[in-house]
């Protein structure tokens, strides 16, 4: 069963998060296989998306969509892992060439250092012409060298965007896809904002040293055992020492499970969006129009009349009101 931990060390500015996603990956998976499935290091690489989305979904106070989107110059064109705040989550990938069982991220994305990581706050409750937010990081650090990890990717993305010191550990096969976050607390105080701090120097020096410390603890936990062992074994083995406390885990009907916002009525709104002619050329081409949702494989079928009730809606829809699914 999915499953999302969230700890905090008592009297330290660190606190952090354990998912491990079993039957809602194997769902996405066995979904795809119906395409022919994905490469192994595709499934890595998704997988690790997944649990890192629901990794900062689960950190932040939003009502909306959590979308991390990889896309680049390389056989894997786009990847997509969508966590909602309730933790339903669906992903999907677009290959196009071959990728190598281990090749690595700058192989699949980033060939020529074009590739490039989204993260979009969708709000559920959008006011017309509200824009979601989106922060974007190159695959590559600052020093322009190739992120050869997701992980890295994320950690950096964190610290340039929210600063805020992030260590990820993520892993995933064809049975789990899994991940650790441990994450250093802001600052009180608004001056922490701007980068600056209202504690004293060796406060500050005392906070640095306690992340550091379970960071590196942290990074000690091998892909292997992050895929393997269960949540009590992993925390035991990393924080013996530490003062941990544990909330409430969150699982089945609270936990990450599989969910496809897919409709027939979204894909009605996607054709209108492509215009009247494109679509009728479609039809005259093919007789019908037929969409296949890259989530969850869910085939919507318009024929003629059907595409042109699609139209007829949209005229009789009042001026000024929202379209926006």
């Amino acid at each position: 069963m999915s499953e999302l931990h969230k700890f905090v060390f008592e009297g330290l500015p660190v606190r952090g998060m354990l998912v491990r996603i079993t039957d809602a990956w194997q769902e996405i998976l066995q979904r795809r296989e119906q395409a022919g499935g994905y490469p192994a290091a595709v499934t890595e690489l998704l997988g690790e998306m997944t649990a890192a989305a629901t990794l900062m979904q689960a950190n932040i106070k939003f009502n909306g969509a959590l979308v991390m989107q990889i896309q680049g110059d390389g056989p894997v064109k786009l990847a997509v892992a969508e966590i909602q705040p309730d933790l339903r989550l669906r992903a999907t990938a677009t290959v196009t060439g071959e990728v190598a069982d281990d090749a690595p991220l700058s192989h699949m994305v980033n060939v020529n250092n074009q590739g490039r990581c989204a993260i979009t706050l969708d709000p559920k409750d959008r006011q017309p012409g509200q824009q979601p937010y989106q922060g974007v990081v190159p695959l590559f650090g600052d020093r322009h060298e190739k992120l050869e990890k997701l992980s890295e990717v994320i950690e950096h993305y964190m610290l340039q965007s929210e600063q805020l010191d992030t260590r990820l550990v993520l892993a995933a096969n064809d049975q789990m896809a899994a991940g650790l976050l441990i994450q250093r607390l802001p600052l009180q105080g608004e001056a922490n904002l701007a980068g600056q701090s209202t504690q004293r120097d060796e406060d500050q020096i005392g906070r640095n040293e306690d992340y550091n410390r379970i960071a590196i603890l942290a990074s000690s936990l091998k892909r292997e055992e992050l895929l393997t062992l269960d949540a009590e074994t992993i925390l035991r083995r990393l924080f013996w020492e530490e003062d941990l406390r544990r909330f409430e885990p969150l699982h089945g009907n609270t936990g990450p499970r599989f969910a496809c916002t897919c409709s027939r009525e979204r894909v009605g709104n996607m054709l209108r969006s492509l215009g009247r002619d494109e679509v009728e050329s479609i039809i005259e081409e093919q007789g019908g129009v037929q969409v296949n949702c890259e989530f969850c494989g869910a085939g919507y079928a318009f024929d003629p009349v059907d595409a042109a009730q699609i139209f007829l809606q949209a005229q009789n829809q009042p001026p000024g009101s929202d379209q926006q699914h």
